[in-house]
């Protein structure tokens, strides 16, 4: 059982490591197949305006009486998405489907463990 857990706690926090570099990029490239446009921030005015809204976080603005959704990301791409409610409920469509097949798969992942073995004491399933 030890091995069990020691195996799991070292696939968990692989699995974390890894999403942590590459979850901002995912989220962007989600942001873009649910319609996000993006805008750089090619002038100081775009950049000054991009970096006072708060990094890789959702904001909502009111824009001409329509809901605008920006997210900001000032480290990797120096640019500004924006998207509709549509594409918003899209977004979090999509990421909610990620979220669930990452979690299947840790969950397949920590299965596979060669040492577990807990099924011998069921008998043969045939």
């Amino acid at each position: 059982m030890t091995k069990f857990l020691s195996t799991a706690v070292v696939v968990t926090v692989a699995l974390l490591a890894s999403a942590c570099v590459s979850t901002v990029e995912q989220k962007e490239n989600m942001l873009i197949a649910a319609g996000f446009q993006v805008k750089v921030a090619d002038t100081p005015d775009k950049i000054a305006a991009l970096t006072a809204l708060p990094p890789h976080k959702f904001q909502m603005k009111n824009q001409g009486g329509q809901v605008v959704y920006l997210y900001a990301d000032p480290t990797i791409c120096k640019c500004l998405y924006f998207g509709t409610a549509s594409a918003f409920q899209a977004y979090q469509q999509m990421a909610f489907d990620q979220r669930l097949a990452d979690q299947k798969l840790m969950t397949a992942t920590m299965m596979q463990d060669t040492q577990w073995n807990y099924w011998g004491a069921w008998g043969p399933w045939y």
